[in-house]
């Protein structure tokens, strides 16, 4: 696709587009052909390709850690089952090292979101043109692969943790010990309760939103820069050799950076959600 009659701009501007679904300005519902057309259906429009690959991959984890568990055995582990024991010991040594409360449910979470997140982000190795090629040949106008360079998803699922940081603050300090957490913290004055309301509410909200926003920035940086090398295979043989050995060296380097953003965005939840289990 790179080759087509598109310029670097309309190229660029194509794989950044979602395949978007929503109401059109003549009040028709459907699938938008123009990024004009689908900033035009306003908020809740639906990125039809971040959802689909995000329960794809969702459904693939799933599916993988069933199949390891069905098949478990006491003997010595092969093939996949040895590498899902080391991804749960490191899941569970992390956990241990991170959270301080007891809760059943941070150490499944924890490896929920980190394998999950992990796909999502491993779908940035997959060259450029490949799929939007298939996807256009098939009609279908515009396909973005990588689920966490949208910061739909990445927000989606900061929100939900962030729910789940309120509901086990109010039920690990209850209601009243909640608010006395955002009122009389940092300064224990019943004078300073509104400046305390003021950078708590800062730094309760921040949260959520650092977190899905850190996750997307670093991921559609890696996808634009691939983007930017595909560019390279049109203008000649040269500038496409070039290309050849920058998108192999940056998507080695990448496969650092996919895994150390599901790291983080696992590490930082479990944090999060330590310091809602930490009754003052």
């Amino acid at each position: 696709m790179a080759g087509d009659a598109l310029t670097s701009t309309e190229y660029i501007r194509h794989h950044l587009q979602n395949l978007t679904y929503g109401q059109k300005a003549d009040g028709t519902w459907g699938f938008a052909h123009t990024a004009q057309e689908a900033s035009d259906m306003g908020f809740w429009a639906i990125h039809v390709d971040s959802m689909f690959w995000t329960l794809t991959l969702g459904v693939l984890f799933l599916f993988m850690f069933r199949s390891v568990a069905k098949k478990a055995s006491t003997g010595i582990p092969t093939g996949f089952q040895n590498f899902a024991e080391m991804v749960l010991e490191f899941i569970d040594d992390t956990v241990k090292g991170s959270f301080h409360g007891r809760n059943p449910l941070i150490a499944p979470l924890s490896l929920t979101i980190f394998t999950w997140v992990f796909l999502m982000n491993l779908m940035d190795l997959i060259p450029v043109d490949w799929i939007p090629h298939v996807s256009t040949m098939l009609g279908i106008h515009f396909m973005k692969v990588v689920p966490t360079t949208d910061p739909n998803i990445t927000l989606g699922m900061a929100l939900g943790i962030f729910a789940l940081i309120i509901y086990y603050s109010i039920k690990i300090k209850g209601i009243s010990g909640f608010s006395k957490e955002l009122g009389l913290h940092p300064f224990n004055h019943p004078a300073m309760i509104p400046f305390n309301l003021v950078l708590e509410l800062v730094n309760l909200i921040a949260k959520p939103i650092s977190l899905g926003l850190r996750l997307f920035g670093n991921m559609y940086a890696g996808e634009m820069i691939f983007i930017l090398i595909a560019l390279l295979y049109s203008a000649g043989w040269a500038l496409g050799a070039l290309g050849g050995v920058l998108q192999l060296g940056w998507a080695i380097f990448h496969i650092l950076v996919i895994t150390l953003q599901a790291y983080i965005f696992m590490v930082l939840t479990v944090v999060y959600l330590s310091q809602a289990h930490e009754d003052h």
